[in-house]
């Protein structure tokens, strides 16, 4: 007998949500508490047909489409014990959804090329380990452009019609990183301000906000003095930006002694 979550993942995935994840990082794997979090909210969404990932960690202009004959890992850090680069995260490719995207890029006249040799980096499979631990979902890893706010709303907003066609519109980064101040204990008043301020521009889906973040929001500057791992929500919320939906947080709290947000989005 299927369980009703069971009944939910294998339904048919009709306009499939947009969604940002704190990723963490390798160590995120024995984190027993938060890869439970992230498989609970994989749970309670529908099952994709195929996943569009984008990750903070890769940067490449034009946008570049992954591996999609294979999907191997890119062990894109150091310093970690070995056990870490042993991961393995065997997801099929996703072809027919490069394709796709292609299309839908050159439609809105966005250049686009392929690296058929990259594979997912810590922040695309850390979190789909979690999520889809199965590795039976299509992934597509997508590079950011660059660090444009305005391109990377764009860049979402051009995706949009992957939501209706069973595709994971997938954002992964952190909402305040600030490595200065990992493993200080508490959580610093301008982690909470900047904290605070996103959730409530991201609930009223104030996209101006969203784009401007820098000049509007408190203590941005120490949020993210450099701000490579906000920039793929920008894309989830471009993906969902042709209505006003509903927004989620379906994991808060703190990491790293409250130096990093988990907040992580659902847009849908």
């Amino acid at each position: 007998m299927t369980t009703q979550i069971e009944d939910k993942r294998n339904q048919s995935s009709g306009r499939m949500p947009a969604i940002f994840a704190a990723h963490g990082a390798p160590i995120l794997l024995d984190d027993a508490g938060w890869m439970g979090e992230l498989a609970s909210w994989a749970n309670a969404m529908p099952k994709p047909k195929s996943i569009l990932m984008v990750s903070a960690h890769w940067e490449e202009r034009p946008t570049t489409l992954g591996a999609t004959r294979t999907v191997p890992l890119v062990y894109d850090f150091g310093g970690f014990p070995e056990k870490y680069y042993q991961t393995k995260y065997p997801a099929p490719g996703a072809p027919e959804l490069a394709g796709r995207v292609r299309d839908l890029l050159r439609q809105k006249n966005i250049a686009v090329t392929d690296d058929p040799e990259r594979g997912l980096d810590h922040g695309a499979y850390v979190p789909l380990v979690a999520m889809y631990p199965g590795a039976d979902v299509p992934v597509l890893q997508v590079s950011m452009p660059g660090l444009d706010a305005q391109e990377l709303f764009n860049l979402g907003h051009a995706l949009a019609p992957l939501r209706d066609e069973g595709v994971l519109v997938f954002g992964s980064g952190f909402l305040t990183h600030n490595m200065s101040y990992a493993f200080r204990p508490g959580v610093p008043s301008w982690a909470r301000e900047f904290d605070g301020w996103v959730a409530d521009a991201l609930s009223r889906f104030d996209v101006d906000a969203l784009v401007d973040f820098q000049t509007r929001a408190p203590a941005a500057r120490m949020a993210l003095p450099t701000w490579e791992h906000y920039a793929p929500v920008l894309l989830a919320t471009g993906a969902v930006a042709d209505g006003r939906p509903r927004t989620t947080f379906p994991i808060t709290g703190w990491w790293m002694e409250g130096a990093f947000t988990r907040r992580s989005v659902q847009f849908g």
